[in-house]
């Protein structure tokens, strides 16, 4: 299957440029052959090439064979970019393969990492997103302050997964009976302690994800896989 993605296919006919580049240079893709596009919102369409322009490659849509159905629990994890920005696009891509609806990152007090660029995770989505079958692109989100995250009203039930002193939940045992789930994953230093404490006052729920020591990624990997292992 020569699979591309374009987030709107019924109203602009056209592949953006990177697509387009690949349909007809790569591929060497002409009118008339087909072709299969998703749009990230579940749907996937059956068309062919209308215009073999390696800038802009026109399609014809001639039917929709396929709307996924959403899976009936939501996960959103909100993490703190590593250093080695590599191993966060690691996250994105298996996150995106397993399935996740929502990623958002975090500038923690002991954050390594203070930006990250957003266009380059986007496509990293997209290309697990096609690799793995899946109709649904995450919501991905800019970095922003711990603090101002902390404090936004959010529709999921919330949880921090730390390594101080205190108590706190086993993460796959609390979350059993939720169906909308946010974790907060924390920096390679972890949360720091007024991180902690306001996510406390804003009715963050502390969380285990074991015995084991975790890195940052490896953590958020954890934390998405359990979420589909207890449903």
């Amino acid at each position: 299957m020569k699979l591309f993605f374009h987030p709107n296919p019924t109203e602009d006919p056209l592949l953006n440029e990177e697509e387009s580049l690949h349909a007809i240079k790569v591929l060497r893709l002409k009118e008339k052959d087909p072709i299969s596009i998703i749009d990230g919102k579940g749907h996937l369409y059956n068309a062919e090439i209308s215009k073999a322009n390696p800038k802009k490659c026109g399609f014809t849509i001639f039917n929709t064979i396929e709307e996924q159905k959403k899976r009936s629990y939501y996960i959103h994890i909100a993490v703190a970019p590593t250093k080695n920005i590599d191993r966060m696009e690691w996250l994105v891509e298996k996150a995106v393969e397993i399935g996740i609806d929502e990623i958002s990152f975090l500038l923690c007090d002991r954050s390594e990492r203070k930006n990250i660029n957003l266009e380059r995770i986007e496509k990293i989505a997209v290309s697990a997103m096609k690799q793995s079958m899946n109709l649904y692109l995450p919501i991905l989100h800019e970095m922003i302050p711990f603090s101002e995250f902390a404090a936004m009203p959010q529709k999921e039930v919330g949880y921090i997964a730390h390594l101080a002193e205190g108590e706190r939940k086993l993460f796959k045992t609390e979350i059993a009976e939720k169906n909308s789930v946010l974790i907060l994953i924390g920096p390679e230093g972890d949360f720091s302690k007024n991180e902690i404490q306001l996510a406390l006052t804003h009715h963050y729920i502390p969380v285990s994800l074991g015995e084991n020591r975790l890195r940052t990624e490896t953590a958020a990997l954890a934390a998405c896989f359990t979420c589909h292992l207890m449903k």
